[in-house]
């Protein structure tokens, strides 16, 4: 997600009924391409018609095709294609923040005490070389990905955090005769049963079944942190050949693959393409021409293909501008000096001009200013909340002034700011930010890193955040799952402080945060979950280390040549899977 992620309807028996559901299913000329927003809230250009290539681009490299070493969510999106999960979000449009079995073959069943979940496997899961997929497979993944000093860094770590009996366990590589000894957090009775076993009741775990790392690793084909280079495909489309970053990906069918196993991917296309490091702009024309069909990384148009697009009507019919649950936000690091005083953070959420940060996002187009942290449509979002009140939304230049004298820095300070170089709409957020410190005399040079290594090597390193003085890193968050814990544990709680591929890029580890993010999750009474997330919302804004920026929406362009479009709030972009191509 840096992420992406947001229980009861599949697809359907298949895709097919969703499509003839929605008016499609007649072919490629079944329905016009769109109106201005519709893909939101409907399927767009509906079609059953196989065939094609489906073009992909993105402005970086892709962090990693490695299922278990990736936190992007478009990747969480995109690895579908060649990777299963046990759950996944469904296809539908209205319930796209719901959880439908993928690999699994009904929903979780869950103990009396909440403690542990049995999950079933479908008949007919194998992998591109015909071999049977196996709950031990499952289970493997999890293990690879989660324990050991040598588990793969990027991805998430909850299994590790919520899982029973495997606090001693050191990892697939400890033991190479027996990769998973010890790991008691998951039992497999037999090849298609799993039952995970939880320290405490966690009421969010269905939507940790979602997330890639249940995609299955066969022990004998993992290869660390170069099985990336052609991961052994469980879905629709296998690699053509080996991948390394920046020299494209291209996927194929995977004949060994069993429709009737598979209720969520139509897979439509015969090939799907991937070119990195295309620039940003570049992208935005290529799809306006119908050169490319999909901008892989899925946060939409750069800032100046934005405005074009939005004020030439036949170009809006193609376009959405969905609220994506996103927050994007500076994060305000609470380790280096002097941002280690709160005073001094609460300078910078005073002095922040709001205004010239929504425009540099691209306007009301590009997201609605906050005053709290949680998005909108996540229970905790609190609208009346506003600590930091301006007119105008320009800043109170002496309210900063005061807190600046108040952490003794009254002459203002320097720091450095991070930035993603390949991502248009951050840099101009960044600049407009380092116009409105300066006002106050805090003065920012502005970093820029590439996006494929900004959330591990630097951001996400506390190490090189520590050593670069990087005080402020322009970040941004999707929710792991749509509630306000999935929103907060892994940008807020302090346990979740990393070494590498950190999402705490604030380094925030406060004991009252820490303590209510912990007490909502365990207690199924929603309006005490809602209390408690709105409790910790304000905290965080007390804290001033976060500094927000927009809720984010996206204008996402659909060419007039793709087919069944439509947007997913679990991944914050076009759902990947149902989209086809009237590419030859």
């Amino acid at each position: 997600m840096s992420k992406s992620t947001l229980g009861l309807a599949a697809l359907g028996v298949s895709s097919v009924l969703l499509l003839s559901a929605c008016g499609g299913g007649g072919g490629s000329d079944s329905g016009a391409s769109g109106s201005f927003d519709q893909a939101t809230t409907e399927v767009v250009n509906a079609s059953d018609e196989q065939g094609g290539t489906l073009r992909y681009a993105i402005s970086a490299n892709i962090e990693s095709t490695d299922l278990g070493n990736t936190y992007y969510g478009y990747v969480w999106n995109f690895s579908r294609y060649y990777a299963r999960t046990l759950l996944t979000y469904s296809a539908e449009p209205g319930k796209t923040t719901e959880t439908v079995p993928d690999m699994a073959a009904e929903m979780p069943k869950i103990s009396d005490d909440g403690t542990s979940y049995t999950v079933k496997l479908r008949d007919g899961l194998t992998y591109e070389d015909g071999s049977a997929i196996t709950s031990e497979d499952v289970k493997y993944g999890i293990a690879r990905s989660n324990y050991g000093d040598d588990a793969l860094p990027n991805g998430p770590r909850y299994f590790k955090e919520l899982l029973a009996d495997s606090d001693d366990y050191q990892g697939v590589n400890a033991d190479p005769s027996d990769p998973l000894a010890g790991f008691g957090g998951i039992e497999t009775p037999d090849d298609q049963t799993l039952v995970f076993h939880l320290k405490e009741p966690f009421a969010d775990f269905p939507y940790v079944l979602v997330q890639p790392q249940t995609a299955p690793v066969p022990a004998d084909a993992d290869k660390g942190q170069q099985y990336q280079e052609h991961v052994l495909s469980s879905g629709p489309y296998k690699f053509e050949g080996d991948w390394s970053p920046g020299n494209g990906l291209t996927l194929v069918r995977n004949e060994e693959w069993d429709p009737d196993s598979d209720p969520v991917r139509p897979a439509l296309p015969d090939k799907i393409t991937v070119e990195e490091g295309v620039d940003q702009n570049e992208i935005d024309q290529r799809l306006v021409n119908g050169e490319l069909d999909v901008d892989l990384g899925g946060t939409g148009l750069g800032p100046a293909k934005k405005g074009e697009v939005l004020t030439d009507e036949a170009a809006k019919a193609n376009a959405d501008n969905p609220e994506n649950g996103s927050l994007r936000y500076v994060a305000v690091n609470t380790v280096v000096e002097p941002l280690d005083n709160e005073a001094c953070r609460q300078a910078v959420m005073y002095a922040a001009d709001h205004d010239s940060l929504q425009r540099a996002w691209g306007g009301a187009a590009g997201g609605e200013i906050p005053n709290d942290v949680i998005p909108p449509a996540i229970e905790g979002h609190d609208p009346k909340l506003d600590l930091y009140p301006s007119e105008g939304d320009k800043g109170d230049v002496e309210k900063a002034k005061a807190k600046l004298e108040e952490c003794g820095q009254e002459d203002g300070f320097s720091t450095n700011l991070g930035v993603r170089s390949d991502r248009p709409t951050e840099v101009a957020a960044a600049e407009a930010l380092q116009a409105s410190l300066d006002r106050v005399g805090i003065e920012v040079d502005i970093k820029q890193y590439p996006s494929d290594t900004f959330t591990n090597t630097q951001a996400g390193s506390p190490d090189f955040v520590h050593d670069n003085d990087l005080g402020l890193n322009v970040y941004g968050w999707i929710p792991d799952w749509p509630t306000g814990y999935g929103f907060l544990s892994y940008i807020a709680h302090g346990d979740n402080i990393k070494k590498a591929g950190n999402s705490n890029v604030s380094e925030l580890d406060d004991k009252e945060i820490n303590e209510m993010l912990s007490d909502a999750v365990k207690t199924e009474d929603t309006s005490e979950q809602e209390r408690l997330y709105k409790e910790v919302d304000r905290r965080i804004m007390e804290t001033g280390a976060i500094l927000p920026i927009v809720f984010e929406k996206s204008v996402l362009y659909r060419p007039e040549n793709l087919t069944n479009v439509r947007f997913s709030a679990g991944y914050a972009m076009y759902d990947y899977m149902p989209l086809g191509t009237t590419n030859s």
